[in-house]
C-alpha cells in the first residue's frame, strides 16, 4: 500500500506547437499553423483534463507546475495567467509552488518574458544550446547567438526567481574546446541553472535518417562531458543529475520529483502521467495529435493506455529514476513511492557493490564514480 499523501504532486503542461521542429527532436511537437495556435481552445480542453484528473488526487496539492514543449514562450502571457488562475481555482498549489516555463531565445518570445513573470512564472528555462551559430545552423535553431544574449538579458531583468539555460554538447565537428567556449559563456552570466545535454541521434527524426557528418566518438564524448562537468564545478554549479547542474539550493524541484519518483498530473496533447492511490502506482496519457487532443478533452476515451504497474515495473522505473541522482536514494524512500519491501533490491544491490558500481551508506544506495558512467548496466542488475 502506498501512502500518496507523503508523495510530492507535480503539474505537468504540454503545448505540443512550434515555430519549426529541430531535426534531432523526437517530442511531440508539431508545427504551428499559419494562423496561429488555437489557444482559447487549447486553454479549455486543458482545464476539462485537468478536472477529468482531479478524483484522482483529491486532497492533494500540486507543488511544482512545468509548461513544456514544442514551445510555449509561443503562448500569449495573458493566456498563461488565465491557466493558472483556472488551475488555482480546481485543485489547491502550495503557496512557494515553482512554476516553469520553456522558452526560445528568438526575440519575439523575449519581448513577452516580463509578462511572463507576472503572470506567475516564477523559473524560465531557456533553450540556448550553443553560442556558435554554425552549430545553431547544424541544429536547426531559428534563432542566433546574439539573439541568444539579448535573450538571457532579457530574462535577467525579468526578476524571475530562478532560471535555466539549456547548453548541448557533443555536436557535428564539435571538440572539448568548442564545447568548453560554449559553457564558459553561459557560465559568463553566473545562472542559477544549466542543463547539458548530449546530442542524441533518436529513431524517426530528421537525424536518424540523414546523420549529421563528423559526430565525436564515445571516448572524445566521455571526456568532454567529463570537462564539462569540472568546469561548471569550479564555478559553483555542481552536477547533481546526468545532464542537470545547479547552484546551491537552485535545482529544479519539478524534474528532482520525476526522478524521486514521485507523481504528476500531464495535461495536454500527448501528456503522460503517473498517479499513485492506494492499489498502488497508474501510468496513463493522452492522445498525441492536438486535433485529437481538443475533439477528446474531457471525454470518457481521453485516457490513453492507462495500466497500473506491477512490482516488476515499479523496481525497474524506481531505479531508472533514482540513480540519474548524484545523491541515490534511500531504501525508505524507494518503500514509500512503490510500495514494496526494500528487500526486493537486495541482490541486485549486492551484485552492483561486488562490481564497484554501488554503494551503500546504512539505508543510502549511490553510484560509484564508474558506477554514474554505467548507469544502464546498473539498470538491468534490477530488470
Amino acid at each position: 500500500m502506498i501512502a500518496n499523501a507523503a508523495i510530492p504532486l507535480s503539474l505537468y503542461i504540454h503545448v505540443p506547437w512550434c515555430v519549426r521542429k529541430c531535426p534531432y527532436c523526437d517530442f511531440n511537437s508539431h508545427q504551428a499553423a499559419a494562423e496561429g495556435i488555437p489557444e482559447r481552445e487549447y486553454l479549455a480542453a486543458l482545464l476539462k483534463d485537468l478536472e477529468q484528473v482531479l478524483p484522482r488526487v483529491w486532497g492533494r496539492r500540486v507543488s511544482t507546475i512545468f509548461f513544456g514543449g514544442g514551445t510555449p514562450s509561443l503562448l500569449s502571457p495573458g493566456l498563461v495567467a488565465d491557466l493558472l488562475s483556472g488551475i488555482r481555482a480546481r485543485i489547491p498549489c502550495v503557496p512557494t509552488a515553482e512554476i516553469t516555463l520553456e522558452a526560445n531565445p528568438g526575440s519575439i518570445e523575449a519581448k513577452k518574458f516580463k509578462q511572463f513573470r507576472e503572470a506567475g512564472v516564477t523559473r524560465l528555462s531557456l533553450g540556448v544550446q550553443s553560442f556558435n551559430d554554425e552549430n545553431l545552423h547544424v541544429l536547426g535553431r531559428i534563432h542566433s547567438a546574439s539573439q541568444a544574449h539579448r535573450a538571457i538579458a532579457a530574462v535577467m531583468e525579468s526578476d524571475f526567481d530562478s532560471f535555466n539555460i539549456d547548453l548541448m554538447f557533443g555536436l557535428p565537428g564539435q571538440d572539448i574546446t568548442g564545447a568548453s567556449k560554449d559553457l564558459e559563456t553561459a557560465l559568463n552570466y553566473q545562472p542559477p541553472h544549466l542543463s547539458l545535454y548530449q546530442l542524441t541521434i533518436e529513431p524517426n527524426t530528421p537525424f536518424s535518417h540523414s546523420p549529421p557528418e563528423d559526430l565525436p566518438g564515445d571516448d572524445l564524448l566521455s571526456e568532454m562531458q567529463d570537462e564539462l562537468a569540472a568546469q561548471a564545478d569550479l564555478d559553483g554549479v555542481q552536477r547533481y543529475e546526468v545532464s542537470a547542474y545547479a547552484r546551491k539550493g537552485q535545482q529544479c524541484r519539478h524534474n528532482l520529483n520525476y526522478w524521486e519518483f514521485g507523481d504528476y498530473i500531464g495535461i495536454g496533447a500527448g501528456a503522460h502521467s503517473k498517479i499513485s492511490d492506494q492499489s498502488g502506482v497508474v501510468r496513463y496519457s493522452r492522445p498525441r495529435l492536438p486535433k485529437q487532443y481538443l475533439a477528446s478533452a474531457g471525454m470518457p476515451d481521453a485516457y490513453i493506455g492507462e495500466r497500473s504497474l506491477q512490482p516488476r515495473d515499479l523496481v525497474i522505473e524506481y531505479m531508472i529514476n533514482a540513480l540519474r541522482l548524484r545523491k541515490g536514494f534511500s531504501l525508505q524512500q524507494f518503500s514509500l513511492h512503490t510500495g514494496l519491501d526494500s528487500a526486493v533490491l537486495s541482490e541486485g544491490i549486492a551484485r552492483a557493490k561486488t562490481m564497484g558500481l554501488l554503494l551503500q551508506d546504512d539505508d543510502r544506495i549511490t553510484t560509484t564514480a564508474k558506477g554514474f558512467g554505467f548507469l544502464s548496466e546498473i539498470q538491468l542488475l534490477f530488470s
